[in-house]
């Protein structure tokens, strides 16, 4: 045997070494954002035989990797016994990056050219659709990184959603998100803006809830009631105004005393009986 066919089993072994290890690695960093996220999370062994994120993960790097390499209907079967499995369902050709978490799990559908960027959170029910119909054009949307999506929500769209945005619960998302910004209401609207930078991000907020997030229809109503009690105040003062001139233009001008009536239309018939009882 020539020397030229003996390395070529030594090349691709290495290849295949290089892959195992990269994909041991990834897998090590969701195991380690999983403890880091989940309290309920134990130890390892834990979130390897129990997390059904966790084992779609796992499933949707295989099929994943088939894809890129043409062998699309083995790709697609991947997947489906992933979401048969795990009850989340990860098309082959989206692209997702490192230290995903997805928790709980169960619902979460992630769309054919949907993107999520590094250290992102999905909790269940969460959708990342498209709303075309257009083949080979990008339908999904784009998470950056540090991106929190809270169970529930649809983010339905070829837009981006920015580093360190948060999607409250249930919210749709049916446009761009700023970085850091802070998305509730269907439609989502922002009510919040924080700093998408890693080094002034917020620390982890499960379903992307914090204290301090206000509401956004409560605010708006609030606005409303304050500007109908400032003009209330205002139609008072023009009442008071208005009246103070009425009994001086009336007043007779001997000081004798007359009598005002109580009641009445205001007309300046009415006005003209008062004044002449008071002659």
């Amino acid at each position: 045997m020539s020397a030229s066919a003996q390395r070529v089993p030594a090349v691709g072994n290495s290849h295949l070494n290089i892959v195992l290890a990269m994909l041991w690695k990834n897998l090590r960093e969701e195991i380690d954002a999983t403890l880091a996220r989940d309290p309920a999370a134990r130890s390892r062994l834990e979130v390897i035989l129990c997390y059904p994120g966790f084992h779609a993960l796992v499933c949707h790097r295989i099929a994943h990797w088939l894809w890129r390499h043409r062998w699309l209907l083995a790709g697609r079967l991947v997947s489906h016994l992933g979401r048969v499995l795990t009850g989340v369902e990860i098309h082959p050709g989206a692209r997702i990056g490192r230290r995903l978490f997805i928790d709980h799990g169960m619902g979460v559908v992630i769309g054919e050219t949907a993107e999520i960027g590094d250290d992102c959170t999905l909790y269940q029910g969460v959708t990342l659709g498209g709303t075309s119909l257009t083949r080979g054009e990008k339908r999904h949307p784009t998470l950056a990184s540090g991106v929190i999506v809270g169970s529930g929500a649809q983010v339905l769209g070829p837009f981006r959603v920015g580093d360190g945005a948060r999607i409250g619960a249930a919210a749709v998302v049916l446009r761009e998100v700023p970085d850091g910004a802070t998305m509730v209401g269907n439609p989502a609207r922002q009510v919040a803006r924080g700093s998408g930078s890693l080094a002034q991000r917020p620390a982890f907020q499960p379903y992307a809830v914090c204290g301090d997030i206000p509401d956004p229809i409560a605010r708006a109503l609030n606005g409303l009631i304050d500007e109908v009690t400032t003009l209330r105040a205002h139609v008072h003062e023009l009442g008071q105004v208005q009246q103070a001139k009425t009994v001086e233009r009336y007043a007779p001008s001997d000081g004798s005393a007359f009598r005002v009536a109580v009641g009445g239309n205001g007309t300046d018939e009415n006005r003209a009986h008062v004044m002449g009882e008071a002659e």
